[in-house]
């Protein structure tokens, strides 16, 4: 049965046509079982995130189109309106177009993790509603061994290319014993969310987390395990940060070298690390003047950030070798079900005649005729009766000319080419 990935990302649609056609998660159950009551639409799942909505499915035949309407007209578009940021990949580069996506070569951010617990999403949904079977099911549970060999077999995730990202991956290289320390997050934006978040992930002992809208930080804190605090006590709680990260829009600084001074003589002159990604600053560059701190800025990280990304690269082209390989074992897997059926009758033919026979000689041998003769019939009928329908249509193909036929017939039944 034929394969197709559907859908539009940020690579080929804007973010308006996007939350167009994005799919809510408590729609999406209700939309796939609508989906596979259409016309040749067998199996089917649907990611659907920010940056991508896609469909998978698995069809009786290669109309694609049914599924391009279907989707037009859930959402209620107009075919201008949605044509020309559509993308079909038929069966070995769906294939290929799932595993980069779970893998994350196909992601905003090249090989960020979050797609792939996204994909799993997708397949509980589907699973749940009913719209897998055999093959979408192989599919991602294949895509899903892929995605992790690509992160274990490969750097892909290793470096830092995001700012929230280089930020704690320069943390962890000052501090190694990572998990005796505390940091200080300043803001409670998306920069700080995703801070904290790799904070978390990477085991820092202590967070506190700072914002003028003090709900704000504490709804984050509930999060991430922190401890929320309002802007104005940061100067109570600065010596107990051997980290700090700050990212506000504030106009003016945050932090002046005299609190931080402060902080230090509190902290008997322990080494503290500052990292200032707010533009303007939230920082003010005097600091850097101290002895034991280690200020950096946002424009300090850029060198951890394209070096990340360039390592990156590297592993993503690794990525790609093993994709290129893992696909075609899945499409040999998939070529290898269409002889199921014919094996299967292939068997219940045989076995038929097998039955047939051995009843035919389990009455002679109740009528008492002699054993010995009675098994040589049956192997002599047996052999007859399976071997006919071949003798037949080999005969037929040497009337009309195909040789190809007997060589076909060599290798299925395993003949040696000298007889």
């Amino acid at each position: 049965m034929p394969l197709l990935a559907f859908g539009i990302n940020h690579k080929t649609a804007p973010v308006d046509i996007r939350e167009r056609v994005a799919f809510a998660p408590g729609d999406v159950p209700d939309a796939l079982r609508r989906l596979v009551s259409c016309p040749h639409i067998e199996e089917a799942a649907i990611v659907s995130t920010c940056n991508r909505t896609e469909l998978y499915c698995d069809m009786a035949s290669n109309d694609a189109q049914t599924v391009v309407e279907w989707f037009r007209e859930y959402h209620k578009l107009d075919e201008r309106d949605i044509e020309p940021y559509l993308y079909i990949y038929p069966n070995d580069d769906a294939v290929r177009h799932l595993l980069r996506v779970a893998s994350g070569l196909d992601s905003l951010v090249l090989g960020e993790p979050q797609i792939l617990g996204q994909i799993k999403d997708a397949y509980i949904a589907a699973s749940q509603a009913g719209t897998l079977g055999g093959h979408l099911d192989r599919l991602f549970q294949h895509t899903f061994s892929v995605a992790k060999q690509v992160r274990t077999d490969t750097a892909i995730g290793a470096s830092a290319v995001s700012v929230a990202f280089a930020a704690v991956s320069l943390s962890k290289q000052i501090f190694s014993d990572f998990e005796e320390h505390t940091a200080l997050l300043i803001g409670a934006g998306e920069t700080i969310e995703l801070t904290a978040r790799h904070l978390q992930q990477s085991g820092i002992g202590r967070m506190i987390i700072a914002n003028r809208t003090v709900e704000n930080a504490h709804t984050l804190a509930q999060e991430v395990g922190a401890y929320a605090i309002a802007l104005p006590e940061i100067t109570d709680h600065l010596a107990e940060a051997d980290i700090v990260i700050s990212s506000t829009a504030a106009p003016l600084p945050i932090l002046g070298k005299g609190s931080v001074e402060s902080a230090l003589k509190a902290r008997k002159h322990k080494p503290m690390l500052l990292v200032d990604i707010a533009v303007p600053r939230d920082i003010e560059p005097e600091v850097s003047d101290l002895d034991d701190v280690y200020l950096y800025t946002v424009d300090d990280l850029q060198g951890i950030i394209q070096e990340g990304l360039r390592s990156r690269q590297e592993a993503a082209l690794q990525a790609e070798e093993i994709i290129d390989t893992q696909v075609s074992h899945f499409m040999h897997w998939l070529r290898s079900l269409d002889a199921v059926d014919t094996i299967r009758a292939l068997r219940e033919r045989a076995c038929a005649q097998k039955d047939e026979e051995l009843a035919r000689a389990q009455r002679l041998l109740a009528a008492g005729k002699d054993p010995a003769q009675v098994m040589n019939e049956m192997a002599v009928r047996l052999t007859n009766k399976l071997i006919h329908a071949p003798s037949v249509q080999l005969k037929r193909a040497g009337y009309d000319g195909r040789t190809e036929v007997f060589d076909a017939a060599r290798e299925l039944f395993d003949l040696d080419d000298t007889l």
